[in-house]
């Protein structure tokens, strides 16, 4: 039993240190790269996030850097005609932090098209979107993509307190749903979403592209009748 007392302590110590990365309200030591608000701004109006170059690497390059433990398919949703080429990292690790990554690919509508008729399988997942996976010789093409965004959900929540201090107060908020505003910050290319009911959300995109996370924000908005 000895034995057991200092991994039970790790544990104890880790877990406690996983909200205090968001929550605490002092500026502590460096404990780890690629945390969620470390948004790195570029020049030419991209981004890095989770060391990711937004705009610039491919599908590969994150495969190189956070390895094969991920899944490949275009993902179609309900209302998509097109949908869009994922990778899909169902535990990755962000310094402490923990979740679900999924990157998404640039990638045109005729290629996409392309993909899910030559897909080897077809299935529908629990939101009811449905997966396509590649067929083998679809598999370099994708490689190749470049990555235009990326969406990290947290095992732990952010909440409002912990949002202000990590990012700062967003340039503005939009509730979609009850219980889910979106906290949005165009100079960082960041969409947080903090949702009541759910799991919190982090979108990011390259902030010269940032209408990609607003425009179907106010479409939704205006076919519900809000101003």
């Amino acid at each position: 039993m000895r034995k057991l007392v200092p991994l039970l302590v790790l544990i104890v110590v880790v877990f406690a240190t996983v909200p205090w990365l968001f929550r605490n309200t002092t500026q502590p030591p460096q404990l780890a790269r690629n945390l969620p608000w470390q948004i790195e701004l570029l020049p030419d109006g991209t981004s890095s996030v989770f060391g990711i170059e937004l705009g610039h690497a491919t599908l590969d390059d994150v495969r190189e850097q956070l390895g094969d433990d991920m899944e490949l398919a275009v993902i179609v949703f309900p209302g998509e005609t097109q949908g869009g080429l994922e990778m899909f990292y169902s535990h990755y690790t962000a310094g402490l932090l923990s979740g679900k990554l999924i990157v998404a690919a640039d990638v045109a509508p005729d290629t996409l098209a392309q993909m899910r008729e030559r897909a080897v399988h077809a299935e529908y997942m629990q939101s009811s979107a449905r997966k396509f996976r590649l067929h083998p010789q679809d598999l370099p093409l994708a490689w190749q993509a470049r990555v235009k965004g990326l969406t990290f959900v947290p095992t732990v929540d952010i909440g409002e307190d912990a949002a202000r201090k990590r990012f700062g107060e967003p340039a503005s908020r939009v509730v979609a749903t009850p219980g889910a505003t979106h906290w949005l910050y165009p100079d960082k290319g960041l969409d947080l979403i903090l949702n009541e009911p759910g799991k919190d959300v982090l979108q990011y995109v390259a902030p010269r592209d940032f209408a990609t996370l607003t425009d179907p924000l106010e479409r939704a908005a205006t076919a519900a009748g809000q101003p």
